[in-house]
């Protein structure tokens, strides 16, 4: 049987589940390659932060299930994840991921439109006349 790892990422309204297991560096999300759902190499690297620190990226294979949100929210939610699948498998990393902020959930969301109002915080233009 082989050991496989959780981790659950949340970012505004985007939430990944990422399955980690030893193997060589295979990864799946929605089915699809990583250089096809990310296509830029920027949205890559944030999803690879957590397995950089640890020079790990053909140790393990990721089956990510990702849902809701943007493309950027997507990435920092598998990032989030991925963090804490790889402390539940070794716990020497708690300190060092908490320094760099990948295990901080970042909580801020989208303010919700008041009725009255054109947005959340918007109010009509005011006319003297």
């Amino acid at each position: 049987m082989v050991e496989e790892r959780l981790g659950t990422g949340r970012r505004k309204t985007a939430v990944a589940s990422i399955r980690l297991r030893s193997g060589d560096g295979k990864v799946d999300i929605n089915g699809r390659s990583i250089e096809q759902y990310f296509p830029l190499k920027i949205q890559r690297k944030t999803v690879f932060a957590p397995l950089d620190k640890l020079g790990g990226h053909g140790r393990y294979d990721m089956i990510i299930r990702v849902r809701g949100g943007g493309i950027e929210a997507q990435a920092v939610a598998i990032r989030l994840g991925l963090a804490r699948a790889l402390v539940e498998n070794d716990d020497n990393l708690r300190h060092d991921f908490k320094l760099r902020g990948y295990l901080t959930r970042d909580a801020r969301k989208r303010e919700r439109k008041k009725y009255g109002r054109p947005g959340a915080r918007k109010g009509f233009q005011f006319s003297k006349r």
